[in-house]
């Protein structure tokens, strides 16, 4: 018998040229696996696709829910936002997408396990750390990396290549964006987009949504209940999360929501410019984050925006299945207690106005914060207050004025 392989299998053009690849160069049986992570439409036909091309059979796992709750989640806990941007739509997903390979390896009996990422890419960093941790024992294999057996630079290579093995493919060599798509974004790479000096085609190239110039003219307000950190409902409907993204990312991309253009630097070490959409997840960030602002003390709340960049990181490089990640997860969580509570906004043309929160454990007293202050503030305790926190400015001012004056002697 041959020994197996396990193909991250998107149905792309790439993907599908590495299926008579690996049995040319490795001999191997190609044992296809398409994680479901909310890709809709782009599963259409891939089983067929995946047969036609040499695969002796295509896993395609639902893994949606398990995307949303165990992987989303924990970043929108967290106000995970890669360098001030990015919600890390794309580095999310990997880790999911990694452990489901390893898995199914294990139940094949495979001895390796290939991925179509690039070498200039993050993504090859991502599945790879991820099956490293999970599976040390298991060969990797990344033809773009492979400059002996692997001669294909473009698509018209491929196309050409797969012609030359007897497989009639439904793509053209037509240029077109890089795009990369699940439950919580859509990514945009190329074309215009490879000049930072060139705006984006929106027109062109949005998928989830409208620009803000097409947004409708009348804002819409929406309501979210959490319980303990997590999204439970929206306008009064419980539903589960991954249900819950899918409806504001219907509401978000009606209204223009969520769409950045930003240059990033890559865990490789090069910058990269793309167009990313991300209506829901925005929204749901944002909704998170006006919760939080109530109910969270001072102190924990300059903590948590430390973690959460270095969190943001962490996804970011492909590091989930770390004793870090695990850690960063476990203080995050033990904040998300008490964030409980409605939050109230608005969606209009691009932006999520707030329209007011409200929580059993808001931290927020009106009798506090009004100018009438009541038995517990006293406006004269201030005055020691004040002395002693600018106690070492002054004393410095001080100091220096001294040494000033014994200079001058």
């Amino acid at each position: 018998m041959k020994e197996k392989v396990v193909l991250a299998y998107s149905g792309g053009l790439d993907t599908t040229a590495i299926i008579p690849w690996l049995k040319e160069n490795y001999d191997y049986e190609v044992i296809c696996v398409c994680a479901d992570v909310g890709q809709e439409s782009e599963l259409d036909g891939l089983e067929e696709r995946a047969v036609l091309s040499g695969a002796s059979k295509l896993y395609i796992e639902n893994l949606t829910d398990e995307f949303a709750q165990e992987y989303i989640m924990p970043c929108v806990m967290a106000d995970a936002v890669y360098e001030n941007k990015y919600l890390l739509g794309t580095s999310m997903a990997r880790p999911l997408i990694a452990k489901r390979l390893v898995e199914i390896a294990r139940e094949e009996g495979a001895v390796a396990i290939c991925h179509g990422a690039t070498g200039k890419g993050n993504d090859q960093v991502r599945f790879e750390l991820g099956i490293k941790a999970l599976a040390p024992d298991i060969k990797i294999i990344a033809p773009w990396r492979c400059n002996d057996t692997w001669n294909m630079q473009s698509r018209e290579d491929e196309i050409e290549y797969c012609k030359a093995h007897g497989i009639e493919l439904p793509f053209s060599a037509d240029s077109s964006y890089s795009r990369d798509r699940n439950l919580w974004h859509i990514s945009h790479e190329g074309l215009e987009l490879e000049d930072p000096s060139v705006e984006p085609n929106y027109d062109h190239l949005l998928m989830l949504g409208v620009s803000p110039e097409n947004a409708p003219e009348t804002a819409e307000y929406v309501t979210m209940d959490f319980e303990n950190g997590f999204p439970v409902s929206v306008n009064g409907k419980k539903m589960s999360c991954a249900d819950i993204i899918r409806e504001l990312n219907r509401l978000g991309g009606k209204h223009g929501i969520g769409i950045i253009d930003i240059v990033e630097n890559r865990v490789v070490g090069m910058k990269s410019r793309g167009v990313y959409e991300t209506p829901g997840g925005t929204i749901l960030m944002e909704a998170h984050m006006q919760l939080e602002e109530l109910i969270l003390d001072r102190d924990t709340f300059t903590v948590k925006k430390e973690i959460a960049n270095k969190f943001a990181n962490v996804v970011y490089e492909g590091k989930w299945f770390t004793p870090l990640r695990e850690a960063l997860q476990a203080f995050i969580e033990s904040t998300q207690k008490n964030v409980t509570g409605e939050v109230r906004f608005k969606l209009y043309k691009g932006n999520i106005i707030k329209a007011g929160t409200s929580s059993p454990y808001s931290l927020y007293s009106e009798s506090l914060a009004s100018f009438t202050t009541g038995d517990l503030y006293d406006h004269h305790d201030a005055e020691g207050f004040i002395n002693l926190f600018g106690l070492s400015s002054k004393v410095r001012a001080m100091k220096q004025a001294e040494a000033e004056k014994g200079t001058q002697k």
